[in-house]
């Protein structure tokens, strides 16, 4: 039980439902992460929360989860696979844990998928890249005028 004391929902605007964010590709960082029973308690998944902090959804959170712990073999590899992009794409290749991989930007691809269970429309992330880099300012030419036939 929590202690609710002060809290007065007069004063607070209630929060909406949201819609999934359109398919697209978003800047997001990690915000937290947490290893998870499977349902079935035969193995543990990693589940990492991303926050877009970019564009018209920044502050939304999505949700990824990886089996890495799981007597299935295909879902493990698919998992390790997926974690190493993320790795990659944050430029942490050999986590030691995984909050070495928050708060560090990258590019996620989400997909909109209909669940099975009830038809209604969610959001998947289909994948991982590097934040583009902004391009150098171009090198100025040399100028080969001698200097005392320059404009002055």
């Amino acid at each position: 039980m929590a202690d609710l004391t002060g809290f007065d929902a007069n004063q607070v605007e209630p929060t909406t439902a949201f819609d999934p964010v359109p398919a697209n590709k978003y800047l997001a960082v990690i915000t937290e992460s947490e290893m998870k029973p499977t349902k079935s308690g035969t193995g543990s998944f990693l589940q990492l929360t991303f926050q877009i902090i970019d564009g018209e959804f920044k502050g939304r959170f999505l949700w990824a989860r990886l089996n890495l712990n799981n007597p299935n073999a295909t879902a493990v590899k698919i998992a390790r696979a997926e974690l190493s992009a993320i790795c990659r794409a944050v430029d942490v290749l050999a986590p030691r844990d995984s909050t070495d991989l928050h708060n560090l930007p990258l590019v996620i691809h989400v997909r909109c998928k209909k669940r099975p269970d009830t038809g209604e429309i969610t959001n998947e992330i289909k994948g991982y890249a590097k934040k583009e880099q902004p391009a150098a300012p171009a090198a100025a030419a040399p100028n080969t005028t001698a200097p005392w036939k320059r404009p002055g």
